[in-house]
């Protein structure tokens, strides 16, 4: 009796304890499904999910939803793969205690930057590293609710710019600055070791009237070039032409921002990014945000951004690589209907959009074995959403559930 006893004990524990996606499958029926945004649309399309992964992927007639699947109709409701933000900060103080927040205060900010918006997986581009690491743990075991998160850590920048100073002195977080090659691998090794997955220089930082401090190529050359021998990929925060021209010359792979110290852009210019295979993220929002925040007029708030679009719109038009981010986390505009409808502004298709939430960054960062996709075999994140972006491409916002390895992540049952 004691024996039997302890044994269902054991049960029960292990019933609480393993992940809900590997106790029962998962199975999105009745919905209009985008597999990729280079594939048609499935229509009355059925999704399985099975131990994270999708296992099942067609036509309602074509496939056969396991008996103890737990089912979500998604009729008049839209599928896509789940959404990456590639660039994000885990800066707000909701999470800057990582290690010893409570599980509902850390669920509650995460909802509200990210599962709320349909992100699976976010690559934060400058933060605390070890805090951010605490907090992916906390992830990663199920004890949290969040996105997978991609991080760098701290940047590299020879100075601090000058709308962050107030923030790090408020909360007490010191970056050291970066004068050397020496000081720019040993970060990047300490980095490594740590468990970052990239790396973010500021070419470009900005110090207030006008002023930027470039970060010497030499510098940044040597930590792009100790990032690659580590696969990590490199981000550059630009701020202005030569911020850019450091990027391009030390082999930066993604532009956090578009420039809004910049000239319209040439096709020369164009070409020269595209040369230098560089991905872009407009941050469109961003300069909104900042409009808003300096009082300017809404004329001069509107010519700033018509610039930011038209940055987008060239490089865009020219080909290439677009990566959806916002900026959260120094912004607090977590809504992305505006940066959906700028992109669209800019020209940007609803494939080019889904796009760039799904396969591009999926590609870029070495996840599209596994990542961007509807497709079986692939990780079992999905987005369901109110309203059809293949109409509307505000609906991206509109998020009705969220699907993470195949678990429901927003909102909660």
């Amino acid at each position: 009796m004691q024996i039997r006893g302890a044994l269902v004990v054991c049960l029960v524990l292990t019933l609480f304890l393993i992940p809900s996606s590997f106790c029962s499958d998962l199975a999105l029926v009745h919905a209009k499904i985008y597999p990729s945004p280079t594939e048609p649309p499935i229509e009355n399309g059925v999704i399985v999910a099975h131990a994270g992964r999708i296992l099942a992927v067609g036509p309602s007639p074509t496939i056969k939803v396991p008996r103890d699947a737990t089912v979500i109709d998604c009729k008049g409701l839209i599928v896509t793969a789940g959404f990456w933000n590639s660039h994000v900060h885990i800066l707000p103080p909701g999470l800057l205690g990582a290690r010893d927040a409570s599980v509902k205060e850390l669920d509650e900010q995460l909802d509200m930057m990210f599962s709320r918006w349909g992100f699976t997986t976010v690559f934060d581009i400058s933060s605390v590293l070890d805090n951010t690491l605490a907090l992916r743990r906390r992830i990663e075991s199920y004890e949290v609710r969040g996105p997978r998160i991609l991080t760098v850590g701290e940047p590299v920048w020879t100075i601090e710019p000058v709308y962050v100073r107030d923030f790090l002195k408020e909360h007490q977080i010191r970056i050291p600055n970066t004068e050397t090659r020496e000081q720019a691998i040993e970060l990047v090794r300490d980095h490594v070791a740590k468990g970052a997955d990239g790396i973010k220089l500021f070419t470009g930082s900005y110090q207030g009237g006008g002023k930027v401090a470039v970060l010497p190529v030499a510098v940044a050359k040597a930590a792009v070039e100790e990032a690659h021998r580590h696969h990590m990929p490199v981000f550059a925060h630009p701020q202005n032409v030569d911020g850019v021209t450091v990027a391009i010359e030390s082999g930066v792979d993604v532009l956090a921002h578009t420039v809004p110290q910049s000239p319209p852009w040439t096709p020369e210019f164009v070409s020269r990014l595209r040369r230098a295979n560089m991905a872009l993220i407009p941050t469109l929002t961003l300069f909104d945000f900042e409009a808003r925040k300096d009082k300017g007029s809404d004329e001069e708030r509107e010519v700033w951004i018509a610039k930011m679009v038209g940055e987008l719109r060239a490089y865009s038009q020219a080909g290439g690589d677009i990566l959806f981010g916002t900026d959260i986390g120094y912004t607090d505009h977590y809504d992305t209907a505006l940066e959906f409808t700028l992109m669209s502004q800019a020209g940007m298709t609803f494939q080019q959009i889904l796009a760039s939430l799904t396969t591009n960054p999926a590609r870029k960062f070495g996840y599209s074995n596994r990542s961007g996709r509807i497709a079986k075999g692939m990780d079992a994140d999905l987005v369901v959403l109110d309203g059809d972006p293949g109409k509307d491409v505000s609906a991206f916002s509109k998020v009705r559930r969220v699907v993470r390895s195949g678990r429901l992540l927003y909102p909660l049952p």
